[in-house]
């Protein structure tokens, strides 16, 4: 019996084929189901009654931080209006990259001269809210407001002085802008 080269060549190329095609390889995964995990641990809940919520005006002051007594922050009147002496701004004297401190809460807001909307792009970085949907702000006077994406007032704020804004915001926390 004689066989010709291609019909060797042949014959075992058809083999590996097979041979591949048959690997077991694989099965024994089919065959092994995972282990089961392990349940997570089971406690007991315990409910108790919280406390009433404070009236309006009497929250404890000790959950607040407290304005430093050297004088370096600058107090809005209560009606709103820019403190006494507060200079004129300008959209170039605001532009820039700022401190901002909310309740105790720091992060930073970009105040570029790009145009948008009715004034000015704004951009908080890893901000507190509601300073977080800083979207735009302007200057009227010696007014610096910041606005949301709805054109809504975030803040209010006004110059104390040097390269700093003192102010609140929309829900009457305080913040100020530094550089």
């Amino acid at each position: 019996m004689t066989f010709s080269k291609t019909g060797l060549v042949a014959v075992s190329l058809a083999a590996l084929i097979a041979s591949g095609c048959s690997t077991s390889r694989f099965s024994s995964m089919d065959d092994q189901q995972p282990a089961p995990l392990t349940p997570a641990p089971a406690g007991t809940v315990t409910g108790n009654q919280l406390p009433p919520p404070a009236a309006p005006g009497t929250a404890d002051a000790s959950q607040f931080p407290t304005a430093p007594a050297n004088g370096q922050v600058a107090s809005l009147p209560p009606d709103g209006s820019a403190p006494a002496g507060a200079p004129d701004l300008t959209a170039a004297s605001v532009a820039g990259v700022w401190n901002a401190s909310v309740s105790g809460q720091s992060c930073k807001v970009a105040t570029p001269q790009t145009k948008f909307g009715a004034g000015y792009r704004a951009g908080p970085l890893h901000c507190p809210p509601p300073i977080d949907g800083i979207k735009s702000w302007n200057v009227a006077g010696k007014q610096l407001t910041l606005y949301d994406e709805n054109g809504g007032t975030l803040a209010r704020l006004y110059s104390s002085g040097g390269e700093k804004f003192d102010g609140q915001t929309s829900t009457g926390l305080p913040i100020s802008l530094t550089r």
